[in-house]
């Protein structure tokens, strides 16, 4: 997507309706690559800046609620900002990316926006932001209120299982190991293979 009326198009599709002037004006401004992905259960977008290339690329997952995609894509517009102002050595989510981040948002945090469920935990986050909107469980919890249909029947957040408790997440069955940040340290039963998975995801309790 790297002509307006396709990043247009993909803007209106995505995001509320009262941000979608001031995103585009944001890509407008320092262009990049801009694709929108099938699902990723690691991550809701990504940004890696390549020194050897004058455009870079920022993705997101296409099945994120307009809010979530709305907060994924300031925060990669972020970190490319930061990079590009500071250089390399920064840190992917210190000092230079959170100025960036709340400085990039701050016009979007208002009910025009944002509903107040997401707007009021939104505001308290901006505050020092994380790595991921992940870490903040009261923030997490509004957002995916929006979430078009949830994807499981009778299920609940990963943070809410017990450690040593199994799980099952689109078919497949986990035992919930250890916490790592924003994202949890899982084995698979089957394949006896451990995974990371955001600590936010919707799962289904399995009895022992």
């Amino acid at each position: 997507m790297n002509r307006d009326p396709r990043f247009l198009q993909a803007f209106k599709k995505h995001l509320p309706e009262k941000a979608v002037s001031y995103c585009l004006s944001l890509w407008e401004e320092t262009p990049f690559s801009f694709h929108i992905t099938q699902e990723r259960t690691s991550k809701l977008g990504d940004f890696r800046y390549r020194s050897n290339q004058k455009i870079q690329t920022i993705t997101i997952n296409h099945n994120l609620n307009p809010y979530q995609f709305l907060i994924t894509y300031i925060h990669e517009v972020a970190h490319l900002r930061a990079f590009s102002t500071y250089g390399l050595k920064i840190k992917p989510h210190g000092i230079e990316w959170k100025r960036s981040f709340q400085k990039l948002l701050s016009p979007l945090l208002t009910s025009d926006v944002f509903p107040i469920e997401i707007l009021i935990p939104l505001r308290r986050y901006m505050i020092n932001p994380k790595a991921s909107s992940g870490a903040d469980t009261w923030l997490m919890i509004e957002i995916k209120k929006f979430d078009k249909k949830s994807k499981i029947e009778n299920g609940l957040y990963l943070n809410q299982v017990k450690t040593g408790s199994k799980f099952e997440l689109r078919g497949r069955v986990f035992e919930k190991l250890e916490l790592r940040r924003t994202r949890v340290l899982c084995l698979e039963l089957i394949s006896g293979r451990k995974f990371l998975i955001s600590n936010h995801a919707e799962v289904k309790p399995v009895s022992d």
